[in-house]
C-alpha cells in the first residue's frame, strides 16, 4: 500500500509540474479584475445576456442543456476556459456537442476585456449549492480522492491556482462526471496547446472503473457547504 501511494505521489508531482509553456500561457492570460468593479460588472451583465439562455440568470446552470453552474468557480479558471474555447484549444471535437456550442459562443467575446468583464459579472452573483444527481459512496471515494486528486485540487477540493488545478467543490456532480469521461476518451485535453488539459487526461486513467469515479464525485459533493 505504501509503495502504491508513493507511485501515485510521483504521478501527481509530474502532472502538477510547472513548465516554460505554462509560464507563457500565464503571461498571455488577461489580468483578472475585481468582481466588485462596477464598470466591468455593468459591461459584463450586458455580455452575459447571451449566456443566460443556457446557464441561467444567476449562472447556476441547466443540466438538461448540458450547461454547468459557473457561479462557484474561480475567476482565473473561468477566464482560461473561455480563452480555450475562443482559440480552439477546447470545444473542437465533433463528439463534444456542448463544447462546440460553447466554442461558438466564446468567439463573441472578441477581446480580453470582454472576457474579464463577463467573468466579473459572474463572480458578482451569489454562490449557490448544486443539486446531487449522482449516487456514490463518499467514504470509499475519499480514499481515492486523497490518493489521486488531493495533491493538486487540495484536500478540501477548493483547487490550487499555483498548480493550475481548478476548484471542484461547487461544480455540478454530473458535469464533473462528464468532463472526467471526456478526458478519459480524449475528447478533452488532446489539443497540443492544452498543457493543463493533457495533464488531466493522463490522470483520467487513474480510477479503476465508473463506480470509483461516482464515489470520488460523491465525496467531492459531500465537501460542499
Amino acid at each position: 500500500m505504501r509503495r502504491d501511494i508513493a507511485v501515485w505521489g510521483l504521478c501527481l508531482l509530474f502532472s502538477c509540474r510547472s513548465t516554460e509553456s505554462e509560464k507563457k500561457l500565464e503571461l498571455e492570460t488577461p489580468v483578472v479584475v475585481s468582481a466588485t468593479d462596477s464598470g466591468n460588472n455593468k459591461d459584463g451583465a450586458q455580455l452575459f445576456k447571451t449566456c443566460v439562455a443556457c446557464h441561467g440568470q444567476n449562472a447556476t446552470g441547466n443540466k438538461s442543456l448540458g450547461a454547468p453552474s459557473l457561479v462557484n468557480q474561480d475567476d482565473w479558471y473561468l477566464i482560461r476556459q473561455l480563452e480555450n474555447f475562443k482559440t480552439g484549444i477546447r470545444g473542437t471535437d465533433p463528439s463534444d456537442t456542448q463544447g462546440t456550442q460553447m466554442a461558438a459562443i466564446a468567439k463573441l467575446l472578441d477581446s480580453p476585456e470582454k472576457i474579464v468583464s463577463v467573468v466579473a459579472h459572474i463572480k458578482s452573483l451569489p454562490k449557490s449549492n448544486t443539486t446531487k444527481t449522482i449516487d456514490g459512496d463518499p467514504e470509499a471515494g475519499k480514499q481515492y480522492y486523497s490518493m489521486i486528486c488531493g495533491a493538486c485540487h487540495s484536500e478540501g477540493g477548493i483547487g490550487n491556482k499555483d498548480l493550475n488545478a481548478p476548484r471542484l467543490v461547487g461544480t455540478d456532480d454530473w458535469y464533473l462526471y462528464k468532463q472526467y469521461k471526456n478526458f478519459e476518451a480524449g475528447t478533452r485535453g488532446s489539443h497540443p496547446k492544452d498543457d493543463y488539459g493533457s495533464q488531466m487526461q493522463m490522470m483520467s486513467t487513474s480510477l479503476p472503473d465508473d463506480e470509483a469515479l461516482s464515489n470520488v464525485i460523491a465525496y467531492i459533493k459531500s465537501l460542499e457547504k
